[in-house]
């Protein structure tokens, strides 16, 4: 899975163009990262800027950035409207795809160190990254904000998690975390009153809405403060509005947390309260990004609503979720434009994006890659998707009710598997031409053939890796059909055959892949390592597939004679 990671850092400067360009430039200049989004603010003095990248590449961008606005920026000339700690004011790590949480809080320590060490600047972590209770609220870090850092600092309850103790004039204190994704989406109502969106937004959120007593009063604690009515959603902060553009009512969300709180969980509660009060959710509106996952998660869920099978393609699920939750009522729904992973991915070009007949044309030159690798990697692919397509056949069909379980199984486990196969189709090519680059480095001083002999060794290494990852897949792919063939619609028996011995081809073709390479590597234990890995999978999937194939045939021959 594409390792991808979001970084949304936010600079105290929202007024000079020029200053706000140079930091984005160090940003892009960085490499391995794509900018997203540059908001400035003059009333606030600040500028949010939002980029997506590696995890190596972003840490290193997210430094650059901070960098350059220490350079730039002078705290003790800065006014806004915004509370603010530092030229940088915050930088949080937000985990996109592969990439996991307690990933992005190493992230956040390791910047916050480098930060203190090369920068000289303080450094809190704050959010998930947070080493103390009271700084996972960055309210309470920034309290004080700038003007009382100073003093601050003296008090040894809020010395620095980085960095000396010791008041930066210039460039203040950053505050670096990790959090989970934001996703802002709007709810569209029948209604131009924005009174009746506010009050279904308190219903919904999680801090909810004042306590009223049987008067209509509202019930007050021993300290005065008005009692709150939790909201129906956790990690939801809303409010209704009014807006003039689309002559609506909105109901307005920040969803902090999709994997608690998803975006289509939040649109049906919407729809609920909206019912409540005579009102309809004619569509909705999605401000800024989202995660594929979260489109994903909705996919399966209204697919499931309906009694299908959720194991569709990726693009059908994304379809499916936009299309129920009316995501392009106020301006169309583009998933290359809105799924942030897509921000990254160009694989326009790529082999898994041809034709047929242009792939097969391409595999008939001269060209050394594609070639069986590739190859091998299609045959996976096709094994997957002929289990997923037997489970789909199956699921919803009359008289097959108690395989309903199981073949949501296969076509879920199904879809990423055939995803992962096609991905390796390009990659093989890739890792081939990676070898084939590190071949051709000088090698006339005993210093260069020393740096070729260890590039090439470890571009084989990874190259090898590949072909490995097809056989240890098959095994998978030959699991699914297996329960294809077992469960199945019987009319589609013939398919789950087809699919395990194209599992099995995969894994064989596979292994030649692997054993090709292996007499050009000289690390001996990766070599002997790298075969018995082999041999085990590439015998569990002959025997899988064996069994598969008697399976199979011995029920159609049964057919034939009964």
């Amino acid at each position: 899975m594409l390792k991808l990671v979001e970084c949304v850092p936010n600079f105290s400067e929202g007024r000079d163009k020029e200053i706000i360009g140079k930091i984005t430039e160090a940003i892009e200049k960085s490499g391995g990262v794509k900018l997203l989004d540059v908001d400035p603010g003059a009333d606030t003095n600040r500028t949010v800027v939002t980029f997506i990248g590696t995890p190596e590449a972003a840490e290193e961008a997210a430094f650059k950035a901070i960098q350059k606005a220490q350079e730039l920026i002078d705290m003790r000339k800065h006014k806004g409207a915004h509370g603010r700690m530092g030229a940088t004011d915050v930088c949080p790590f937000v985990p996109v795809s592969g990439v996991t949480m307690e990933d992005c809080v190493e992230m956040a320590k390791k910047l916050g160190k480098r930060v203190a060490d090369e920068l000289g600047i303080p450094v809190y972590l704050y959010e998930e990254a947070a080493q103390k209770p009271e700084r996972k609220n960055l309210a309470n870090c920034r309290k004080g904000e700038y003007e009382g850092l100073a003093e601050k600092l003296k008090d040894p309850e809020w010395a620095p998690d980085f960095g000396e103790p010791v008041f930066n004039a210039k460039s203040g204190l950053t505050s670096i975390s990790a959090r989970e994704f934001l996703i802002a989406y709007n709810v569209n109502l029948n209604t131009r009153d924005g009174k009746k969106a506010r009050d279904v937004a308190l219903s919904i959120r999680e801090a909810g809405r004042a306590k009223r007593d049987e008067n209509g009063k509202i019930v007050r604690d021993e300290n005065g403060k008005a009692i709150k009515v939790p909201g129906r959603l956790t990690f939801c902060k809303g409010t209704g509005w009014y807006i003039d553009e689309y002559s609506m009512a909105q109901i307005s969300m920040n969803l902090t947390n999709y994997k608690v709180t998803p975006h289509h969980i939040a649109v049906e509660v919407c729809r609920e309260e909206a019912a409540k009060r005579g009102l309809v959710v004619t569509g909705t509106e999605l401000v800024g990004l989202i995660p594929k996952a979260a489109m994903l998660m909705a996919g399966h869920y209204y697919l499931e609503k309906q009694g299908k099978c959720p194991g569709q393609p990726e693009k059908e699920l994304i379809r499916i979720a936009a299309q129920s939750m009316g995501m392009s009522e106020v301006a169309p729904f583009d998933p290359k434009e809105k799924i942030i992973e897509y921000q990254v991915i160009d694989d326009e070009h790529t082999l898994r994006r041809m034709t047929l007949c242009d792939f097969a044309d391409e595999l008939s030159t001269d060209s050394p890659a594609p070639g069986g690798g590739s190859v091998a990697a299609l045959a996976g692919a096709m094994s997957a998707s002929l289990a997923v397509m037997v489970a789909n056949l199956t699921h919803g069909k009359k008289g097959y009710e108690a395989a309903f379980d199981e073949m949501s199984k296969v076509a879920l486990a199904g879809q990423p598997l055939k995803d992962e196969f096609l991905h390796t189709i390009d990659a093989d090519a890739e890792a081939f031409d990676e070898v084939m680059a590190k071949m051709r480095m000088k090698k006339k001083t005993p210093e260069q053939k020393a740096a070729r002999k260890e590039a090439v060794e470890e571009a084989t290494k990874q190259a090898t890796q590949i072909p490995l990852s097809v056989i240890k897949n098959s095994l998978d792919a030959l699991k699914l059909a297996e329960t294809a063939a077992k469960l199945g619609n019987v009319n589609s028996l013939s398919d789950a055959g087809v699919a395990a011995l194209m599992g099995y081809a995969a894994a064989e073709a596979a292994y030649m892949n692997v054993m090709i390479n292996l007499p050009g590597i000289e690390d001996k234990s990766f070599v002997e390592n790298t075969k018995k890995e082999a041999d085990e999978a590439l015998a569990a999937c002959k025997t899988l597939s064996e069994a598969i194939r008697k399976q199979v045939l011995d029920k159609l021959s049964a057919d034939l004679e009964g």
